[in-house]
């Protein structure tokens, strides 16, 4: 049997000095899955464990997008590419999640579920944040944060500045291209109202890519993003509804029904619906 005799170059005396446990803070990190099942159900930590690393995908992907956002306000599309690429990635990343989680069963989830109690991914803040900053505003769902005020008061900022979309469609405004008044100066924590005008300028962006190279890349990137999103949103509804079928969700939602409402949402709509005019 083969081996690998330690380098002699290698550091293996870290008294004192920084090390990988404490680069990453695995302590804190491997020390917060704690099962409230008694006895403990061997299935809970999966849960846990599943549902914090969507968390931290999640806290990257705002993190990368509130990047993206700085540089459309500068009016600098090149460097959203790369960003929105590894959106992208961690999407779906996000997405092949569902698949180990379902590895659960009803009858095992049963087991566990009451010590949830009303404990819900709709109480997911990063989550609301990601659909604020893409542009799907509802001023209803920032109430479930009234008990955890910086949460409640970044979601609202958040809901009240332009999303990456609005912020793209302003950069058009300022190349020239006619994006309307109503698109660009509006109350922004409405939610986004497809505008046929936009429809044509996106029309003659893809109709002229190379006279248009950056805005058409950019299209291109977000709908990438969403397309990810919607692609998401239907596996964490097949999964839910392979575990618990059409019970009530914990958070006191109608179940699959209400997460099943949400894929019709269009983040870009003028980007789907310039496809159909594109060749007409």
């Amino acid at each position: 049997m083969g081996s690998r005799p330690l380098e002699d170059s290698i550091k293996t005396d870290f008294t004192g000095r920084l090390d990988y446990v404490g680069y990453l803070d695995l302590d804190q990190i491997l020390s917060a899955q704690k099962p409230l099942s008694e006895p403990e159900h061997h299935d809970e930590t999966l849960f846990i464990i599943q549902h914090q690393t969507s968390e931290l995908w999640m806290k990257l992907v705002i993190h990368e997008l509130r990047a993206a956002l700085q540089f459309v306000q500068q009016g600098n599309l090149g460097p959203t590419f790369k960003i929105l690429a590894r959106v992208k990635h961690i999407q779906r990343m996000l997405f092949e999640q569902w698949a180990v989680l379902a590895t659960l069963t009803p009858t095992e989830y049963s087991q566990f579920r009451g010590v949830l109690g009303n404990a819900s991914g709709f109480q997911s803040h990063q989550f609301r944040l990601i659909e604020f900053l893409l542009g799907n505003k509802d001023a209803d769902s920032v109430s479930v944060f009234r008990h955890r005020p910086a949460i409640h008061a970044e979601l609202e900022l958040t809901l009240r500045s332009p999303s990456l979309y609005d912020e793209f469609l302003i950069y058009l405004g300022k190349q020239g291209f006619s994006v309307p008044c109503a698109v660009t100066e509006r109350d922004w924590s409405q939610p986004y109202a497809e505008n046929n005008f936009v429809v044509e300028v996106f029309k003659s962006i893809y109709e002229e890519p190379a006279q248009n190279w950056d805005a058409y890349e950019m299209c291109e990137k977000l709908i990438d993003v969403e397309e990810q999103f919607s692609l998401w949103r239907y596996r964490h509804m097949l999964t839910v509804e392979r575990i618990i079928g059409n019970k009530m969700g914990t958070g006191g939602s109608s179940g699959v029904s209400f997460l099943r409402k949400a894929l019709h949402i269009r983040l870009f709509p003028e980007l789907w619906s310039v496809r159909t005019e594109i060749g007409a």
